[in-house]
């Protein structure tokens, strides 16, 4: 996910190793306690020197219960049988391969554990195999050591927001009631499975691959973390494409049900879901705007969490973004036809959806989220920070106007810009910016929790 770290969970690793952490990481699993349980590090430590170990098994109940099986000689008794050792192989190329994606020339220093081949550690193959890794070795270790906690409650669900832009997971447990669940799992990778939709109606074959292999890793994730269902919803770049059966097929077979190709309503519905949950019904009425990659969705609603009016407009970050094809940076030019192309889908909205009654506009998804942490010049992207958190018109403008004054290589190189993102984000700003000053709001409540938490909340049965 990028440079994103909760400062409880910098504070709560800190607490884990006893010391502090050498590398930038973010957290990528959590315990039944919602403690860490494992983290990704980056290729290089903070002194620029390569890190051996990507994902990190940090919760001291997991270290233990894992040394036990260590301490019981089955490193050397593993590596013995051939089946496994050929296992492992596989998994140490994997792992080079997503330390690769992380760095480019990284895949070069190893796999699992730093280690190019054999079994070093099974605590990092655990840790792999908590983090969605397709490692036998984690696997095994996991059924001598699990459950770590043996509290954990039954009915763990997970979510896959499958997007134009991006594909996000998000795995929660239940708790008890008028309590709200714990986030176990979040994560979100830029896959652009929409990219030329808009010109070609088809998806490509090679963003088809990409978003897979990303839809793959979460699953492991998810039934590693014990989710005993797994839903994906796709939008807009699959409601649009002629060939959208090449993408599902596969994905039914990796999450084990069928996938959900989701309406305009029905997204604009769970956006409001996950927006307004907890939110104070006085705030009321609210306007969610959630600004997507394909399309951009306006939901009103008096109270949460009822959606009443909604419309979901052919405008998005991506699509916007393939209309224009702004210069590197765009021109005044540029800015001009974005603005002509999105006042003409906010006339639609104003007619559709009663936007002037909202008292509050809650704004949602990547594209606010990351202007939001822009706009408060944040080293490092903190989701605390960000969440329920008030962006003014004045700071968005200015925020957009920024990032339209920098070429992509700046923009992506912005500490809280997600990776893929950077191409697309002036489109986005210009839809949040124009949509603010059009419907008269000074300022707006910016969410981390959207769609993807509308999925998994309705797999909970939760409101």
């Amino acid at each position: 996910m990028g440079n994103e770290l909760r400062a409880a969970d910098l504070e709560a690793v800190r607490q884990q190793l006893g010391r502090e952490p050498t590398t930038p990481f973010s957290v990528v699993a959590r315990c039944t306690g919602g403690h860490p349980l494992v983290i990704r590090n980056r290729p290089l430590d903070a002194e620029g020197n390569p890190f051996p170990t990507i994902f990190w098994l940090t919760c001291p109940d997991a270290v233990k219960a894992v040394s036990r099986v260590e301490s019981e000689g089955w490193i050397a008794r593993l590596a013995d049988d051939p089946a496994i050792a050929a296992s492992a192989a596989e998994a140490h190329r994997a792992y080079a391969t997503e330390r690769g994606e992380m760095l480019p020339g990284a895949e070069a220093w190893g796999g699992v554990g730093g280690t190019r081949q054999g079994i070093k550690c099974l605590h990092a193959h655990y840790a792999y195999h908590l983090a969605g890794g397709d490692d036998a070795v984690g696997r095994w270790t996991a059924e001598r050591v699990e459950p770590v906690h043996p509290s954990e409650p039954r009915g763990r669900v997970a979510a896959i927001d499958q997007g134009t832009n991006s594909t996000r997971l998000l795995v929660l447990e239940p708790r008890g009631p008028g309590t709200d669940p714990l986030e176990l799992a979040r994560d979100m990778v830029i896959t652009r499975l929409g990219k030329d939709v808009d010109h070609s109606g088809r998806l490509a074959p090679e963003s088809i691959e990409r978003t897979l292999d990303t839809i793959a890793r979460f699953a492991r994730r998810a039934r590693a973390l014990h989710a005993e269902r797994i839903r994906l919803g796709a939008t807009s770049a699959v409601r649009d494409a002629s060939n959208r059966d090449d993408f599902l097929d596969p994905v039914r077979a990796l999450i084990g049900r069928e996938p959900e190709v989701i309406d305009g309503e029905r997204e604009a519905a769970l956006s409001f879901l996950g927006g307004t949950r907890g939110l104070d019904a006085e705030l009321g009425p609210f306007l969610v705007v959630d600004i997507g990659g394909g399309s951009t969705e306006f939901v009103f609603g008096r109270e949460p969490p009822v959606a009443e009016r909604a419309i979901s407009t052919q405008m998005g970050s991506v699509r916007l973004t393939e209309r224009v094809r702004p210069a590197d940076p765009p021109s005044e030019d540029d800015l001009r036809a974005l603005d002509e192309l999105i006042e003409t889908h906010l006339e639609e909205v104003e007619r559709a959806v009663p936007v002037r009654e909202a008292r509050t506009l809650v704004s949602v998804a990547g594209t606010a989220t990351t202007v939001q942490a822009c706009a408060l010049g944040l080293e490092r992207y903190d989701p605390d920070l960000i969440h329920r958190s008030t962006l003014t018109l004045a700071d968005a403008e200015r925020t957009q106007r920024e990032l339209a004054a920098m070429n992509n290589e700046k923009r992506a190189a912005i500490p809280v810009m997600p990776k893929g993102r950077g191409d697309v984000i002036v489109a986005g700003a210009t839809i949040l910016v124009n949509a603010m000053r059009r419907f008269g709001f000074e300022e707006t409540l910016v969410s981390e929790t959207d769609i993807l938490d509308g999925l998994a909340l309705e797999l909970l049965n939760v409101r």
